[in-house]
């Protein structure tokens, strides 16, 4: 794994304005894999000042055009999937079998929705006397997170080339060599210069620079809500629009009648998939009263198999996470959930038997949670699952609504309708049915302080364009 020493501006590396560097740590085992350039203002300005340029061009592009530069894209990144994984592997720690059927595969796919959609877009439409032209927003500031961090990347790059609009890249700290090879995959395929560019850094000198800079239209960030709340603020002070993907808390409601072993064991892998390192994840289990006792025994036998360990071992399901501040968060989290009178029934504090090295956390269930617990309110970013009880559905929806996020969900029944009447009354952007199907073409975000915005598919399209009505 060969990380650049440069920044990827206006069809080439280019060295930094600066001298500094990020090390890239593999939380596996502490070990440096390499080194990126910690980008400065100076870079995000030529960064921007290329992507301007390169705007009219590119915005005057067919649309067919646009399609097969994508698709090239596409076949680039489906070719190195097997390098994919195993830099996403190095960097996140993500186990590796997840990395090649997640982290490298997933994002060949929404690729290839965009290139199929930048084909279809009805980028004018007649609307009576009136011709109603979609044109791109112009130049993108992306800021992307580490948890998934090609797929994010793909999310944002993917859409907003399909629009017409040029892109500069600010992806994380943590995982910024896969971004570069993401870079190369543009350069193979030969974009015009300027139409993408990469600069590498911190968040609160390159990303504020991005997310500030008078040259940008339009900044689309995945993160913490925190965060995303600064960026929204530095955005909103030169009027630019923000499409922004942020926390989530999201409740996994079990209704009486369904297969309760099923909905169980598929919403204990859904935390526990990527370290529980997943914004969407249903980190919060809700089952009826009757049932609540056999829902907790059947989650803490399932999270006993989550055994964590080397993510290079083929057999490991569950890594390290990030970084020694995320080990520290989470472990902060199992200790005030103890404190406030949960109940842990599988993992606990302190590292994992034969983890000693690394940034490793035990996959960890609580029981006896009850809805104003911080483990139940406040998202926490790791293999943490909290069960809780409900006494009817009302009961049930009160629960699920009850925190300030909304993004995803989950909702298991006997009977479709019900599950499908229930989900309705959940105050969330994305809701599961009965263990329903990652669909890259639906869209994706939140409400409330989970975000604005919409991302995949031909929602994710509209986030970079701009409507024009011409009357005749």
């Amino acid at each position: 794994m060969q990380a650049h020493d440069g920044m990827y501006i206006d069809g080439a590396w280019r060295p930094a304005a600066g001298t500094g560097t990020i090390e890239v740590v593999n939380p596996a085992d502490e070990s440096v894999v390499g080194a990126v350039p910690a980008g400065e203002a100076a870079d995000v300005d030529a960064a921007v000042g290329a992507a301007r340029a390169a705007l009219p061009g590119w915005a005057g592009t067919a649309a067919a055009e646009r399609a097969a530069r994508i698709a090239a894209l596409r076949d680039v990144l489906e070719a190195r999937q097997e390098e994919i994984a195993q830099t996403v592997t190095a960097e996140l720690g993500a186990p590796i079998g997840f990395s090649r059927m997640v982290h490298a595969a997933v994002p060949v796919r929404v690729a290839g929705s965009y290139a199929r959609l930048a084909a279809e877009f009805p980028f004018e439409e007649r609307v009576g006397n009136s011709r109603v032209l979609h044109e791109p927003v112009g130049v993108v500031g992306a800021i992307t997170p580490w948890n998934y961090p090609l797929h994010q990347i793909v999310a944002k790059v993917a859409p907003a080339l399909a629009a017409g609009c040029t892109v500069v890249l600010k992806p994380a700290e943590n995982t910024p060599i896969v971004a570069q090879l993401f870079a190369e995959a543009v350069h193979e395929v030969g974009l015009p210069a300027g139409v993408f560019n990469l600069v590498t850094g911190l968040g609160p000198v390159a990303g504020e620079a991005l997310a500030g800079h008078a040259g940008v239209d339009l900044v689309s960030f995945t993160g913490s809500t925190a965060v995303g709340s600064r960026v929204g603020a530095l955005a909103g002070g030169a009027v630019k629009r923000v499409a922004l993907e942020l926390g989530g808390k999201s409740a996994n409601v079990i209704l009486p009648g369904a297969d309760l072993t099923r909905a169980v064991k598929v919403g204990v892998a859904n935390v526990m998939a990527n370290s529980g390192q997943t914004c969407s994840a249903w980190t919060r289990m809700l089952v009826d009263a009757e049932r609540y006792d056999e829902a907790v025994r059947i989650a803490a036998d399932a999270t006993a198999k989550y055994v964590p360990g080397d993510p290079l071992n083929e057999s490991v399901r569950t890594g390290p996470v990030v970084s020694a501040r995320q080990r520290d968060r989470v472990a902060g989290y199992v200790a005030r959930g103890e404190e406030e009178g949960a109940r842990i029934v599988a993992g606990g504090a302190g590292a994992p038997e034969g983890c000693e090295r690394g940034w490793y956390v035990r996959p960890t269930v609580f029981a006896d949670v009850t809805p104003e617990m911080a483990i139940a309110q406040e998202e926490i970013f790791g293999p943490v699952l909290s069960v809780l009880r409900y006494e009817d559905l009302d009961d049930a929806v009160r629960i699920s609504n009850g925190t300030v996020y909304g993004l995803a969900g989950a909702v298991w029944s006997d009977d479709e309708d019900a599950a499908v009447a229930f989900a309705r009354r959940l105050e969330t952007g994305q809701v599961d049915i009965n263990g329903g199907r990652f669909n890259p073409e639906a869209p994706f975000g939140g409400y409330k302080r989970s975000g604005v915005g919409r991302e995949l598919g031909a929602y994710g399209l509209g986030e970079y364009l701009q409507t024009k009505s011409l009357q005749f």
